[in-house]
């Protein structure tokens, strides 16, 4: 197995504890890209076939990664929200349907929803409360008419992860379709779509998979697959790609029946390469150490009495995300101070998310603990 230190080089100045939002690449992702560029630049497509081969290593991995049961359940698309998308405007809708979300949702899967009101659909928000149960609220507000759940398998505010596979028993009983954002938590924590029940699973690369923007997964049940209406066309999503001369043609059947242009082979390299690390790691092992490293942190910051704890303290509802706010004076302030002592963290849910992954060192999550205290301490000395 590859030495962590060795894979994660960052400038020894930073506590990078912002996952949830871009990761840094490992070692091996910056190499691959490198060797993609030089490539280009002195032999332009001529390994075109191997860059292809790179491709399908980064599905297979996907699919692996996630319990897919098979690489064709998988589409490599740009985003998160085009995967959303696809959902969205391939479901076949009626007025007076239903969705049901919770209402606080990141915006990817809050705003694409909202868009299907104009076509007679009603969005159902649900409010998420951590200490009742959230799941039976949600599930509560589904009807007869509901054709859709789409949920966020962790939160991206404060880190609450869901009962995804009570949602997913739930809807496959009631042949209601299921979505699950999954961006907060594929690369972070194990991931079981089978086990999930999910009928659709979107997830970008750039947080936890470690890998670049501009290149998600995208994972849809075979089932469902060819029900989704398709409204992008282009050469790469048909069943013969290379045979240009065709006049006749159909959708590939397996999930690049969703992926209408040329593939972002760059992003491809960098991602493959990451999956690989966290595979040859094992994802039991990395969310081992990543819920550890993120219950070190918590239980630091609990220990402060001027703190408040914004994440579920319930292990079953715990990730990779603590959030935490001052229970007197300004959070962002508190996030400003963290940013200017190279403590790397966003503002969220009204307080400051930290977000270390599996490989974060120890040193870091001290320093990141050490800086909260010394703003707590100034802000206590001026009153």
């Amino acid at each position: 197995m590859r030495a962590l230190n060795e894979e994660f080089q960052l400038s020894p100045d930073l506590s990078y504890l912002n996952h949830a939002a871009v990761a840094p690449w490992p070692k091996c992702a910056a190499e691959a890209v490198s060797a993609f560029a030089a490539d280009n630049a002195a032999r332009g497509a001529t390994d075109y076939p191997d860059w292809l081969k790179t491709e399908n290593s980064l599905r297979r991995r996907a699919a692996e990664l996630i319990n897919a049961p098979s690489v064709d359940d998988i589409s490599l698309l740009k985003s998160t929200s085009e995967g959303l998308s696809l959902v969205a405007y391939g479901l076949p809708w009626q007025a007076g349907d239903n969705l049901v979300i919770f209402d606080c949702e990141f915006p990817s899967n809050r705003i694409v929803w909202e868009s299907l009101i104009e076509f007679g659909v009603e969005l159902r928000q649900i409010p998420l409360n951590p200490l009742a149960d959230p799941e039976g609220d949600l599930l509560a507000a589904c009807d007869a008419r509901t054709r859709l759940i789409s949920v966020s398998s962790v939160q991206y505010a404060d880190g609450f992860a869901a009962d995804i596979p009570r949602i997913g028993r739930f809807c496959r009983e009631r042949e209601i379709r299921f979505c699950v954002d999954a961006i907060q938590s594929i690369g972070a924590l194990k991931t079981d779509v089978q086990a999930w029940q999910a009928d659709f699973v979107a997830a970008d690369g750039h947080k936890w998979m470690l890998g670049p923007e501009g290149l998600a997964l995208f994972y849809c049940r075979q089932p469902p697959r060819e029900q989704l209406k398709l409204h992008q066309y282009g050469w790469h999503m048909v069943a013969n790609p290379g045979d240009y001369t065709t006049k006749a043609w159909q959708a590939a059947q397996d999930g690049r029946r969703f992926e209408c242009g040329s593939p972002n082979l760059l992003a491809a390299s960098a991602l493959n390469a990451s999956l690989g690390l966290l595979l040859e790691t094992g994802m039991a092992e990395v969310e081992r150490r990543a819920i550890a490293n993120q219950r070190w942190l918590r239980e630091h910051l609990e220990a402060l009495p001027e703190l408040e704890i914004l994440t579920s303290d319930r292990p079953e509802r715990q990730s990779g995300i603590v959030t935490f706010r001052p229970r007197r004076g300004d959070a962002e302030a508190l996030h400003r101070h963290l940013m200017q002592q190279r403590v790397i963290c966003a503002p969220r849910g009204g307080g400051v998310r930290f977000s270390p992954h599996f490989y974060t060192p120890g040193e870091a999550l001290e320093r990141a603990v050490a800086e909260v205290k010394a703003w707590l301490e100034r802000q206590s000395r001026q009153g």
